[in-house]
């Protein structure tokens, strides 16, 4: 004999019960069944309503009353025929207007009991069953209904009684033992007291009754059928990348159970676990999915983490004081208080000087347990030997479950590690001596977070989740975005690493999606967002809270890298090709680099410095290596490299800088160019990375504009003082072509002190070829004291200073 029990959502209509029927159809082909059914999804709940509002003197619960009423009367005429619906519906409306009769007293009365209760809401469960076998016997199955109040019996603890075994064994082994039909129907949840009085087993109890009888009379196997194709790996509901356990011990089940996993209520494994009886969990709607089965054995040693669970709605209960140590009796008396109150003590640690005991619990039950502790110690508490009970609330536990953590080492560091590199912080920890569950108590806001990163760290290492923010998706950033949708099959397949771009913004418009957004359209997905706001931004992005989270700036915005800081502070990476931050006072770069060391953050910013060319991270290796930077000579400005290899004279020198702006290698306003503040800022950055704590205003700038250029209030002046002083560029051409030179814009440190400037570069020096937009960087360093170590390449332009971004994003990805 086999035991089948099928959830609220199994038989939630009547399209669904004749899902169940086929599956009962096929299994009672091969053994006897007993099903075992929960009320129509929802149904408890509604009874649950009427209740409160009768008791509450509140007219509505007539009509939640009807809407019970309807949703049964419509099933049955759904599913049975003509011929036989009378006599179902017959009873069925007896049944209710005794119901009906209980609600009444409850109105008049103006109160509730918890007799009353359960007497009410064992209705959904007899009512279900009731229809669902007389479904089954009109439809040719050999089956009877029988009342689980004859089977099983409990004490009066009305809400969640406790089963008397040895008298259920004996009233299931009779009945089971001589019954001959082929399917039997039971009501699950509903019990008898020995008293006779209606009684439950709790919310979930469907499962437990299933289980009782699978243990009483030595079931084959105990199949619970529901809406999920199995124990999951994580929540499928928040952790998308959870897949279905194939295998599972009865101790990683109760342990997933029971903290949270709401696929199998935590006491069903209790009745069978002694007799060895397996549990297989079904998908009602996906029969042909394997399911998990729960043993008492597994095949799948070789896996350490089996599963990773939470439970939310936690407060943290602290009792601590000098009084504690060293004093027995404490937790004896702390633990009885919360017994005598029925408060359920999900979570225990305690420090091992004895300072302190920390408890966590439901947080509806909170206040009601500070309120009995701080009695239970008022003596100590007066005379402050013992602080009043502290409370925490607005927290969640999350679990690593597995029989063989014991067997692996380190698996706490890589839980913790993991948490905190997505700064998820920890407000306390716990494990047994088992070490079959490592525990952790944190804010309920970083759940989702958190049960990512655990799955994508303990499941899915072979490949890394990336959520980027993406601001400034101009002429830059545009091109960045097509990388990353040209590029995604190649990273997933060798890089091990999925770019998710979830919220994009220019100056104007804004958009989210923690699904992810789409990279085919994304333009006209941006056209209808909403209004951009760089704090608005910022808060969505600390909101959403994901893993692994970058922000990505491609604009040359003072006032966007102004909120650098906040992200760093949040554990957001940051990625940019701005300048700004990095070039602002020592003190603001020493405070960002700082952030992102304390945070576990990443702060990447090789772009600011000859666009995809590895200029800052060759640096950085030689620094980390030990050498010492002496002197640097560089080309860094692709735009005047460009604007300077094309002027000759033959055409005006502002002609030559507008072409240099058209295609894309200057910044909007190429007066910050051409005015040498944009290689200031490189060379700034460079000798701060080379260790040197300079700052923008003690580097020399020798300009070669006019004054009036200089100080033009907007672009197009600028570009009138180019063409007015256009004489004065052509004596700089004809001056340095009459040595046999050729006009180069050069950046230059050397003994803490840098300068800028155009200079004539005769034709043996490495900067005479230099063509195009290119840029090129010496170092002179210890180790490269004959030969500078030389690195040159395209500095300027949209498609290089992309991917020089997208490396740095690939780089935070393997932080």
């Amino acid at each position: 004999m086999k035991v089948l029990k099928f959830g609220g959502t199994s038989i939630a209509n009547a399209e669904n019960i004749k899902l169940v029927k086929n599956i009962v159809e096929q299994e009672a082909v091969h053994e006897q069944l007993v099903v075992v059914v929960s009320a129509m999804g929802g149904i408890t709940d509604m009874l649950l309503e009427a209740l409160n509002e009768a008791s509450h003197k509140n007219e509505n619960y007539r009509n939640t009353f009807d809407a019970i009423e309807k949703r049964h009367l419509e099933t049955i005429t759904a599913l049975l025929p003509a011929r036989t619906r009378g006599e179902v519906l017959g009873y069925v409306k007896k049944e209710l207007n005794t119901l009906e009769t209980l609600l009444e007293g409850a109105f008049l009365i103006g109160e509730v009991t918890p007799k009353l209760s359960d007497k009410v809401v064992s209705y959904g469960e007899l009512l279900s069953s009731f229809i669902i076998s007389e479904f089954f016997i009109s439809e040719g199955i050999d089956g009877i209904y029988k009342d689980a109040r004859t089977l099983i019996k409990t004490n009066e603890t009305f809400g969640k009684a406790t089963v008397d075994f040895k008298n259920t064994h004996t009233l299931c082994s009779r009945y089971f033992g001589t019954v001959t039909y082929q399917v039997v129907v039971v009501p699950g949840f509903v019990a008898f007291s020995t008293q006779g009085n209606a009684t439950t087993l709790g919310r979930g109890g469907s499962d437990y009754s299933a289980a009782i009888i699978a243990g009483a009379i030595h079931s084959k196997e105990l199949a619970i059928w529901t809406d999920v194709s199995g124990m999951y790996t994580a929540n499928p509901k928040i952790v998308k990348q959870a897949s279905a356990i194939t295998e599972i011990s009865y101790q990683e089940a109760m342990e997933l159970s029971h903290f949270g996993a709401k696929v199998l209520y935590p006491p069903t494994v209790q009745p069978v676990v002694s007799k060895e009886i397996p549990i297989r969990i079904k998908n009602t709607f996906k029969p042909e999915d394997p399911g998990t089965l729960i043993c008492k054995s597994t095949h799948n040693q070789n896996k350490p983490v089996r599963g990773i669970s939470h439970i939310s709605n936690i407060a943290l209960l602290t009792l601590e004081g000098s009084g504690m140590v060293g004093v027995p009796g404490v937790s004896k008396r702390l633990f009885e208080v919360l017994s005598y109150k029925e408060i359920n003590v999900i979570f225990i640690t305690q420090a091992s000087s004895e300072h302190s005991i920390c408890l966590g619990i439901s947080q509806s039950r909170c206040d009601e347990a500070k309120k009995a502790i701080d009695k239970t110690f008022e003596y100590e508490i007066s005379r402050r030997r013992l602080q009043p009970c502290y409370v925490e609330k607005d927290l969640a536990i999350v679990a690593l479950v597995g029989d063989n953590m014991k067997s692996h080492q380190g698996l706490s560091g890589k839980m913790f590690s993991a948490l905190g590199q997505n700064n998820v912080n920890i407000r306390a920890i716990a494990q047994g001596a088992s070490e079959r569950n490592i525990s952790a108590v944190i804010c309920k806001e970083d759940v989702v977070k958190a049960l990512n990163t655990l799955h994508e760290r303990f499941f899915e290492e072979q490949v890394k989740q990336l959520h980027l923010f993406v601001t400034g998706v101009g002429n830059v950033g545009s091109k960045f975005l097509n990388q990353i949708h040209q590029q995604r099959k190649y990273l997933k397949e060798q890089l091990k690493i999925h770019i998710r771009v979830v919220g994009i913004s220019n100056s104007r418009k804004m958009y989210f999606d923690p699904k992810g957004i789409s990279l085919t359209n994304w333009e006209h997905t941006l056209e209808n967002g909403k209004a951009a706001s760089k704090e608005t931004f910022f808060e969505k992005v600390r909101s959403l809270n994901l893993r692994n989270s970058i922000f990505v700036d491609n604009t040359a915005n003072a006032s966007v890298a102004g909120m650098y800081h906040k992200y760093l502070q949040n554990s957001i990476g940051v990625v940019t090709c701005n300048k700004i931050a990095s070039s602002s006072e020592y003190t603001n770069y020493v405070y960002l680099k700082e952030l992102a060391r304390r945070y576990g953050a990443s702060f990447l910013f090789e772009t600011n410095v000859g666009a995809g060319l590895p200029v800052i991270d060759t640096l950085k290796h030689l620094i980390a290596s030990g050498d010492k930077i002496y002197r640097i000579q560089a080309v860094l400005s692709g735009s005047l490299n460009f604007v300077f290899n094309n002027f000759d004279t033959k055409q005006p020198f502002h002609n030559v800088v507008k072409q240099a702006q058209e295609e894309g290698y200057t910044e909007p306003d190429p007066k910050i160019d051409l005015s040498g503040i944009d290689v200031m800022r490189k060379i700034l950055i460079l000798a701060r990375e080379s260790g040197y704590s300079l700052e923008m205003d003690s580097i020399e700038n020798q300009s070669f504009l006019p004054k009036e250029s200089l100080e033009s209030k907007d672009v197009d002046a600028f570009y009138r003082s180019l063409e007015k002083h256009k004489e004065h560029f052509n004596t700089l051409y004809t001056e340095a072509n009459s040595k046999g030179c050729r006009l180069k814009y050069v950046a230059q440190f050397e003994n803490g002190k840098a300068m800028v400037g155009l200079r004539h570069i005769p034709k043996e020096h490495p900067f005479y070829n230099l063509e195009g937009k290119d840029n090129i960087v010496l170092f002179h360093t210890e180790r490269y004291k004959e030969q500078p170590l030389l690195i040159k390449g395209a500095g300027a332009g949209a498609e290089v200073t992309a991917s020089g971004i997208f490396a740095d994003v690939i780089r935070a990805g393997n932080y």
